[in-house]
């Protein structure tokens, strides 16, 4: 699975951007503030989803521009070539609820949904660093994030529970004690509560099943192995061996019992929006968050690496597209070459940013180097051939 084009239109600061590509990974090297991000968060935005940033798409257009955005690319998969638009229609009746068009090889999608299960992506961003440090949402997130690529319906039960906890949180707050209004949102809860835990064991036992392969196979890899673990009742029951049915009684049952203690609490207290991803230095025997930071960036690539090889594995051998945001910067150079190594091996079309194109020295004959640069008033250069730019390595 790789992009062969690629054409941006009003978004983020690139007027006008078309890049014409083969399945090697791609190395935008340029100044800080050229738009290197952007082109990132452009592909992110051919998977389903917000997007690596997440942001409202409205914030996405260009400010000279039009008032819309547009990506449009061409997938080459092993079923043909796939051709994908997404953007914001500012004629469109919805554009003021900032919603964007997503068209499949020309056909009208109901959203991005549609474009689970077709492309896969990871992404590693140097706002993730504090990842195993920071809140559970950015955890559970991040795990999401890596569900989508086996369970495609899991995003759409996620945003089922969301609005049925919503609507529950409002009764709370509104001071209802009718049964029979929480009952219905209450069944909501407990059947995609207890299908998100599932998808979310199903996945992190089949990482962990990965990331022991892969320490068996390099038993000295700079990346550490991690040691994983889902924290949440939910979680804990399905991991235990208990029938989804008997923890979905379960649950539904505490939710009915434990109505005036949300009350007092002003909010659900108890789900999966509540779990957490327990990360783990392996070779320390030590939790993550104690790590150094180092360590934590090293692990946090040997896990995204792992998923992206089970994902291969359970797509035949169809590695995920990779966006690794500044990746070279924090690494030193025996882990910059041994990710390089590893992206070989998995024969993904990674994209990787960086300042200085020194420092994907390892890669000059097996990537496309790709200088972007800002002139000034907005408008960018970019061209495939280092040559053409001047660039050497």
């Amino acid at each position: 699975m790789w992009i062969s084009r690629l054409v941006l239109t009003d978004f983020r600061n690139h007027a006008r951007l078309e890049l014409n590509l083969d399945r090697r990974p791609v190395v935008l090297a340029g100044a800080n503030g050229a738009g290197k991000t952007n082109v990132l968060e452009a592909v992110s935005l051919l998977a389903a989803g917000q997007g690596l940033r997440r942001a409202a798409y409205p914030e996405l257009i260009r400010r000279a521009g039009a008032g819309g955005w547009a990506v449009a690319a061409t997938l080459e998969t092993d079923a043909g070539p796939v051709e994908i638009g997404t953007g914001l229609d500012p004629s469109r009746p919805d554009a003021a609820r900032g919603g964007r068009i997503v068209r499949i090889n020309g056909e009208p999608q109901s959203g991005s949904g549609a474009l689970a299960g077709l492309v896969e992506m990871a992404w590693l961003l140097p706002s993730m660093d504090g990842l195993f440090t920071g809140p559970a949402g950015d955890r559970r997130r991040f795990l999401d994030r890596l569900v989508l690529g086996f369970d495609a319906g899991h995003a759409m039960r996620a945003g089922q529970f969301e609005r049925a906890m919503r609507q529950r949180n409002r009764l709370l707050e509104d001071g209802v004690r009718d049964a029979a209004r929480f009952r219905g949102l209450e069944h909501v809860l407990a059947e995609t509560g207890v299908a998100l835990a599932a998808a979310r064991v199903a996945t992190v036992a089949g990482i962990v099943r990965m990331i022991e392969a892969r320490h068996a196979r390099t038993p000295d890899s700079p990346f550490p192995w991690a040691a994983l673990a889902l924290e949440g009742a939910l979680e804990a029951d399905l991991t235990a061996g208990r029938p989804a049915v008997d923890v979905e009684d379960r649950y539904l049952e505490s939710l009915a019992s434990g109505r005036e203690r949300d009350r007092a609490a002003g909010r659900t207290l108890e789900g999966p929006h509540r779990s957490d991803l327990v990360v783990g230095h392996g070779p320390k025997g030590m939790p993550a968050d104690a790590s150094s930071t180092g360590e934590q960036k090293a692990l946090l690539i040997g896990l995204v690496l792992a998923h992206a090889e089970l994902l291969a594995e359970r797509r035949s051998g169809a590695a995920p597209i990779l966006l690794l945001d500044e990746i070279a910067a924090h690494l030193d150079v025996r882990r910059r070459a041994a990710l390089f190594r590893e992206i070989r091996l998995l024969g993904s079309q990674a994209w990787l940013t960086g300042t200085d194109p020194i420092a994907f020295e390892a890669l000059l004959n097996d990537a496309q180097f790709i200088p972007v640069r800002d002139d000034g008033i907005g408008r960018q250069a970019v061209s495939p051939h280092p040559a053409d730019d001047d660039l050497s390595i």
